[in-house]
């Protein structure tokens, strides 16, 4: 991509508040527009998605009961803390960072502004690819309950109609803001698959007399399993685009962005927490690594979840998506115009057509759904939640102002996170070498 630390730095607007004033870098989407309830939604409606219905087997079935509770609240209450960090780096010396590779490399420079980008945009494009599959699995099992031979097509054609479908809605609720319109919707969506779930979750657990709850697997097994765990718990939290949801907001944008996030970690992490343990609860070790497709039902209950998941997700996977269409409009339409000119209708067109159509190939030719979780926590989101924002407070603070304490205290957390990256990517590299060895490509999943 043509993006670069100068041309996104070269043209910059000036917002004044009172006696407070700052800059902002160019951008072709709204800034500065949206109240911290309407992001905050975004967030909890954003993370409650259709990743949930493979929570319990990616997060609880390799930590079992014990480690895994533990596991996620202490990773939950690290990910609030590391946001509720990054949230307070917004503005920095009267300049307002609207993307975490300006802010990184105003701080460290021009290699690290290529490295943030590269990290962000694998974490983004991966995650679309999650989504995509979600979406394609939850079509090819409403197909399956219509389908009177019981033989629905093949995954791939599935992967293909939800890229599309994906890529229409992008076209046309262009920017995060423009997506307020929608969030009422997908939040009525979240509250019905969520609830038929847990309703058919537990009858299933009260009849299942007979769960099993441990760790299955040699040792190896069981201790690249639990880093791989870590890792999707680590997903469910954090997004590694806080910065590019940040800017959307009104002032305060340092405390508006604070009473977001503690939004999501309360009611939405109640949710999205509560659903896993319950999937893991009604099923144990074997549960499933889709949990629609593990239910008891009735029909209409499955088709009900699937179809809502697949909805919902429309609005979801938008929001995780949208600072990579944010770049790419940034450098390819005009600024002047509007986002519905006609110009820039038709850079946009090519834009979201070139990110779906390369990202549901992928999809298709690779359908192997824990992979795309695992690999992105581990790899990408350690570094980009908790050593990032940590190296940002040393670095601006310098050594007399940020305190001994401190300084040990944000040194602790870059070795521990980078630590933890490097294993957690070597745990998820060995399930893609496994499913590698399993499957073929373009596999029917």
């Amino acid at each position: 991509m043509a993006s670069s630390l100068d041309a996104e730095a070269a043209a910059v607007q000036q917002d004044k508040v009172g006696s407070s004033s700052y800059t902002t870098a160019a951008t072709a989407h709204q800034v500065d527009t949206d109240s911290w309830q309407q992001v905050g939604v975004l967030l909890v409606v954003g993370f409650n998605c259709a990743y949930v219905l493979s929570f319990s087997n990616l997060m609880m079935a390799p930590l079992g009961w014990g480690w895994g509770i533990t596991c996620l609240l202490l990773v939950g209450a690290a990910a609030w803390y590391a946001n509720w960090l990054l949230a307070g780096l917004h503005v920095i010396d009267g300049q307002r960072f609207i993307r975490y590779r300006d802010l990184m490399g105003f701080v460290f420079g021009r290699k690290m502004y290529y490295i943030t980008w590269f990290l962000q945009f694998i974490t983004l494009i991966l995650g679309n690819m999650g989504f995509i599959l979600l979406g394609g699995r939850a079509l090819k099992a409403i197909h399956a309950e219509f389908s009177s031979s019981h033989s629905p097509a093949r995954l791939q054609w599935f992967i293909a109609a939800t890229g599309f479908v994906y890529f229409a809605f992008a076209y046309f609720v262009p920017t995060i803001s423009a997506m307020r319109n929608w969030l009422a919707t997908s939040a009525a969506l979240t509250v019905a698959y969520d609830v038929a779930l847990l309703v058919i979750l537990i009858k299933d657990g009260k009849s299942n007399k007979q769960k099993d709850y441990n760790v299955h697997g040699t040792q190896a097994e069981k201790v690249y399993g639990a880093f791989g765990a870590i890792a999707a718990i680590l997903v469910c939290n954090t997004s590694g685009l806080l910065p590019e949801i940040q800017s959307t907001l009104r002032k305060p944008v340092v405390s508006n962005m604070r009473r977001a996030l503690l939004l999501q970690y309360t009611a939405g992490a109640a949710v999205y927490y509560g659903i896993s343990v319950a999937g893991y609860w009604a099923y144990g070790a074997a549960v499933s690594e889709y949990l629609p497709g593990q239910l008891s039902g009735p029909s209409w209950a499955t088709v009900l979840i699937n179809a809502t998941a697949f909805l919902q997700s429309i609005v979801s996977q938008h929001l995780f998506t949208v600072p990579i269409h944010e770049a790419l409009d940034t450098q390819m339409q005009r600024l002047d115009e509007g986002m519905f000119s006609r110009y820039n209708l038709g850079r946009r067109l090519l834009a979201r057509g070139l990110v779906f159509g390369a990202n549901a190939f992928v999809t298709a030719l690779f359908p192997f759904m824990g992979d795309f979780v695992n690999l992105f926590g581990s790899f990408v989101l350690f570094p980009l939640t908790f050593m990032f924002p940590s190296m940002v407070v040393l670095k601006i603070k310098g050594k007399g102002e940020a305190g001994r304490w401190n300084r040990i205290w944000h040194c602790g957390i870059i070795v521990v996170s980078s630590v933890l990256s490097v294993v957690t990517t070597a745990a998820a590299v060995r399930l893609i070498v496994h499913n590698a060895s399993v499957y073929h490509f373009f596999a029917d999943m």
